[in-house]
């Protein structure tokens, strides 16, 4: 159980009494340090499989803490998040301690927020819902009442989206909503948890009898509510091991702070405390950018921390990108993860799509990278988008697999097959083939979800030679309910916050300019410093190919006025001088470090982009693209528009492609409000490039000239010009 580990890992699992504490930085094991250790307790008969809880924060890593610990033998440990754990308490002990049903637990609490605000006439508009909505989430992990939240909030440094007073307003009656319903949210799973366990001694000794030995992983992230539900599991115990980096603290938003892992040793004064420093993940390279990050960061958490030392050999240097504008950022990074996805054969990265992630400060960024990647035929996946075992052919897959695995060997086709040739042949009737299908439509993407499938089936026999059909489909069964996807091929778009907990071969952090990172809302020391870490989580996410770029404006023909994150100030190459100017104002740049110029095709300058009919000058990418402001009048050609639109789908069906790769739908309505009639007109329009103009210029004016097209010939679609990764 101990081979394999290094020293400081072998001894946080030897560590097996009392209270422990593993800072661990970045790519260190601690998955596999902590693990070993649940495991190694259990062989030693020191602790009793039922008798662990290990509770950490996502259900991915929950799953995969359980899928460890299946593979070491300790399979009967619980891993779960804390809402989890708690939710499975209390819909045991609330018969008891209150008699009746648990209230229906509410999904999302975003529209009842609405309906509060309403109640208090008070009008919120999308953004302003969302932010109300999170400081509702801050006051009851932070144990704060409505009518204390002004109070509070001032006292905590917080800058309200509405005025205190009004937030404190829609809280309450969001919370008399929810009685009136009979309703509770996650945050309520955990408080009522808590006041169950306060209040009923008699069913707190039941739970500290059931659990005698505790885990929390990511231990940094802990709010003041979990840390109070954490306390009342353990009681006056000391048999408590948790895991944290400070250096990893990005959620201080959500009530996350550091001071838990940070005053571990004066609550449990004889507590063992183990560094992992020896990071297995990331290459030198990347780990010295890494270390120098965290070098210039000042406050309580940077004295905590932890200096990284690679244990892999060598890579490239990381890459540093500098760019006219954000479309000029967004294509230059689609290129280079096509060069990277090419086989080495081909003078390529060999970087499989699904190893490759570009991550970005806000959501919003998202836009102009799908697009780059659908232009450039790279597949994509989003994360945080529609669930995986939600997929129509997912859901699909597990009743075939389920009636296969009750039909045993009734069904002649599966007799004396290994478990991933049954899946295979279960799943090639339904579209999977060893090979792929051309292209990146809807059938590339029903097959991307069974080849993760057949994958899963193939990492789990390998990790349970003995394993059944039936096994399969409970660990599908437990994975769906958890909510533990595999790995689905396609680049990963991303924000910093989002990747936590995640690692891939190359990542591209995108849009690294003052205001942006730091965030421009972030004031505070504090607030700054966290911007930091949030920063250092996203460059400790690569294990061999980091590129950090940013754009110099944010429209094409605008001023040259951003300035690169102050974060990298000492780090990147000739970051003292001038270096983060482009020459003669042309293309990216991309610099290496210690390296020459190694990229950046010229770029053609645009000059400002002006709504046609206010003539403001446009800087949201959707008004760029309809050439307008989103409010001003337009003067759409309705029957165009769905000529366009059909015309779309069709080529689409030929090539094999999803209809945004044509054109996206506001480029469309760009096209059938301007009508042009000329090249040079459409040409005039954001999102038609020239391989685009050249490839369906001549369709696109014919129907705007009002012109039937020819029924599309056999073949036609492929001929390269789009699908031809080199056109």
């Amino acid at each position: 159980m101990l081979e394999g580990l290094d020293p400081e890992q072998r001894e946080v699992a030897t560590a097996l009494h009392g209270a422990v504490c593993v800072l661990a930085g970045a790519g260190t094991g601690k998955t596999r340090a902590i693990t070993h250790r649940i495991a190694y307790g259990v062989r030693a008969g020191i602790l009793q499989p039922a008798s662990v809880l290990a509770v950490t924060f996502t259900n991915r890593a929950a799953g995969e803490m359980r899928g460890r610990l299946r593979q070491l033998g300790a399979g009967g440990v619980q891993a779960r998040t804390f809402h989890s754990a708690a939710l499975r308490q209390l819909q045991y002990f609330w018969p008891k301690a209150v008699g009746g049903e648990v209230p229906r637990l509410l999904e999302r609490k975003v529209q009842l927020v609405a309906e509060a605000a309403a109640r208090c006439r008070v009008r919120l508009d999308r953004n302003e819902l969302r932010d109300v909505t999170g400081e509702i989430e801050w006051s009851k992990v932070t144990q704060t009442v409505p009518e204390d939240y002004p109070a509070t909030a001032a006292k905590s440094g917080r800058e309200a989206p509405r005025d205190p007073a009004e937030i404190a307003r829609i809280y309450a009656a969001y919370e008399q909503l929810k009685r009136d319903r009979s309703v509770i949210d996650f945050e309520d799973v955990l408080l009522l948890t808590v006041g169950v366990l306060q209040e009923r001694s008699d069913i707190a000794d039941q739970v500290r009898r059931q659990y005698q030995h505790f885990v929390v992983d990511e231990y940094q992230d802990v709010s003041p509510l979990q840390q109070r539900l954490l306390e009342l599991w353990l009681g006056d115990r000391q048999s408590l091991c948790v895991v944290g980096d400070a250096s990893q603290t990005i959620y201080s938003f959500t009530g996350a702070s550091p001071d838990h892992l940070l005053n571990f040793r004066t609550r449990h004064p004889g507590a063992t405390v183990v560094k992992l420093v020896r990071d297995y993940r990331s290459t030198p390279q990347v780990v010295h950018l890494a270390n120098g990050l965290l070098t210039q960061a000042r406050g309580r958490a940077a004295e905590h921390r932890l200096e990284l030392v690679s244990q892999r050999d060598p890579g490239p240097e990381p890459v540093y990108a500098a760019h006219a504008d954000e479309p000029a950022e967004a294509e230059a990074t689609a290129r280079r993860i096509r060069e990277l996805m090419k086989p080495v054969a081909e003078g390529g990265g060999g970087v499989p799509a699904s190893e490759i992630a570009v991550l970005y400060r806000v959501n919003a960024q998202s836009e102009l990278y799908e697009q780059a990647l659908a232009d450039a035929q790279v597949p994509y996946q989003m994360r945080g988008a529609e669930r995986f075992f939600e997929r129509p052919e997912v859901r699909e897959a597990g009743l075939l697999l389920r009636g296969a695995a009750r039909a045993g060997s009734a069904d002649p086709a599966l007799t004396d097959e290994d478990v991933p040739s049954q899946v295979r042949a279960v799943l090639g009737t339904r579209g999977w083939s060893p090979e792929p299908p051309a292209g990146s439509g809807a059938v590339r993407d029903r097959w991307e979800s069974l080849a993760a499938l057949v994958r899963l089936a193939e990492d789990f026999v390998r990790a349970r030679p003995g394993a059944t059909l039936a096994d399969l489909v409970a660990e599908l069964d437990e994975r769906a309910a958890a909510q533990h996807a595999p790995t689905v091929e396609g680049v990963t778009l991303a924000s910093l916050h989002a990747a936590k907990g995640l690692e891939w071969d190359a990542v591209f952090l995108v849009g690294l300019t003052e205001g942006m990172m730091p965030i421009t809302y972030a004031k505070t020391d504090e607030q700054i410093e966290e911007e930091r870490r949030l920063l250092y989580v996203g460059v400790t996410r690569a294990r061999r190919h980091l590129s950090l770029s940013w754009a110099l404006s944010r429209t094409p023909g605008g001023r040259a006025s951003r300035r690169p994150t102050r974060f990298l100030n000492g780090l990147r190459p000739g970051s003292g001088a001038a270096s983060g100017r482009l020459p003669g104002g042309g293309g990216g740049v991309e610099r290496g470090a210690g390296s020459a110029a190694v990229g950046g095709a010229a770029r053609r300058r645009r000059g400002p982009v002006h709504c046609r009919v206010c003539g403001r000058t446009l800087t949201d990418a959707g008004e760029m693209k309809l050439m307008r402001c989103e409010g001003c009048p337009c003067e759409l050609d309705e029957a165009l528009y769905e000529r366009l639109r059909d015309w779309r789908a069709e080529q689409a069906g030929l090539l094999g492609q999803p209809a945004y790769c044509v054109f996206t739908d506001k480029t469309l309505l760009a096209i059938a409000e301007a009508v042009p009639g000329t090249e040079s007109e459409l040409s005039g329009i954001s999102g038609v490039g020239r391989r685009k103009l050249d490839r369906f210029g001549a369709d696109v004016l014919a129907l705007c000239a009002g012109q039937e097209l020819p029924l599309a010939r056999d073949g036609e679609g492929d001929d390269g010009a789009v699908g031809n990764p080199t056109g």
